[in-house]
């Protein structure tokens, strides 16, 4: 696909994959790819709950982007159709759309009734993004078992696998039956050639589609504590973003640790005027991955979101995090804070017959 493309039918690209795979740092590092290109992106994020980390850090990397919440692409199936026509008003050549990272049979309730709008889009084929760490953990046979089951599910059905944070580490497990790409969305390895793969019209989307147990998908989600925070903070000391965040994400995973409570995904931003610092978590004692202006100036003000993924009930869950908030020496105003165990899925399409798709199980 070259910079003379016709934007009358943009590419609609979906990337999976397990929460903390990379998905939103790929989509920023491939819309800086396509950019040079002289070709126009878009972003659609996707979450059970609100107030979402990659939203706003898409908006802080100036990207035409939309959202899906309360619910997977799959059970906001008409969302996502709403988000895509309204993003058409920028022109894009090519629209991504990152499902939440805990989902499944994304071929059959997302990829397949997509393909009944290809007079107006084109649809790629679905990467799934693989962390390499992320996969040893949950190819061992003493796996936590419902997040194997989501993690296994999400391999079968990908049309493109892709192994990401190749910078990290160049040790990657076997994945029985499939071929897997390696990318660095930190350092561009791959990106390039992973964008002229999926826009080449090569290869079909949704051509493996799920045989899955909707009861035990569901058991599976519902172990995971899901919790969403926005708050504005106004210190009585001025410190710089890097200086609030760091310590307190220190406290919750120490506190999480002690609790017994899994981090599966943590991600939280703080901005103030003086600039803003993310930072992500996959693991219960793991140095943050970190991005930002980590050398911004003291202030006041500060605006902070989280989001939380674990395995641990939802109500401890927000007791701790509300008291290591507490623990700030600061007023706090608009508080929105929101913890729950996700709700069994429930399609609004499901498509399991195109003639082409294999069925996997």
């Amino acid at each position: 696909m070259n910079q003379h493309a016709s934007v009358s039918k943009p590419w609609i690209v979906v990337v999976g994959g397990f929460l903390g795979a990379g998905k939103t740092t790929l989509l920023l590092s491939a819309a800086q790819e396509l950019e040079k290109r002289g070709l126009r992106s878009a972003l659609i994020l996707n979450d059970q709950g609100d107030a979402l980390v990659d939203t706003e850090l898409s908006a802080l990397h100036g990207l035409n982007h939309g959202e899906v919440t309360g619910g997977c692409f799959c059970c906001r199936f008409s969302d996502l159709i709403h988000e895509i026509d309204a993003l058409r008003q920028h022109s894009p050549d090519v629209i991504f759309a990152e499902p939440v990272g805990s989902c499944t049979d994304i071929s059959a309730t997302t990829l397949l009734p997509l393909r009944e709008y290809t007079e107006t889009y084109r649809l790629a084929p679905f990467t799934v993004l693989v962390d390499p760490a992320r996969a040893r953990e949950l190819l061992r046979e003493d796996g936590e078992a419902n997040m194997k089951f989501l993690f296994h599910k999400q391999l079968q059905e990908a049309d493109i696998l892709c192994f990401t944070k190749s910078d990290l580490s160049q040790d990657y497990p076997e994945i029985p039956g499939r071929s897997v790409r390696q990318i660095s969305a930190k350092t561009g390895q791959g990106v390039a050639a992973w964008l002229d793969e999926v826009l080449s019209g090569n290869l079909s989307a949704g051509s493996r589609v799920l045989d899955i147990d909707y009861e035990e998908y569901a058991r599976a989600e519902a172990a995971l504590a899901w919790l969403n925070l926005h708050v504005d903070i106004e210190l009585t000391e001025a410190a710089s973003p890097a200086v609030v965040l760091g310590p307190f994400l220190d406290r919750l995973d120490s506190d999480f640790t002690a609790s017994g409570i899994i981090i599966v995904h943590l991600k939280a931003i703080i901005q103030s005027a003086a600039g803003f610092v993310k930072a992500a978590i996959c693991a219960n004692g793991e140095e943050p991955a970190v991005e930002g202006t980590l050398d911004a100036s003291p202030s006041l003000k500060h605006n902070l979101l989280l989001n939380l993924r674990v395995l641990g009930k939802a109500e401890l869950v927000q007791k701790i995090v509300e008291r290591n908030l507490d623990s700030i020496d600061a007023h706090f105003s608009d508080l929105e804070i929101s913890c729950f165990h996700p709700s069994p899925p429930k399609p609004e399409r499901r498509v399991t017959d195109a003639p082409h798709a294999l069925r996997v199980s």
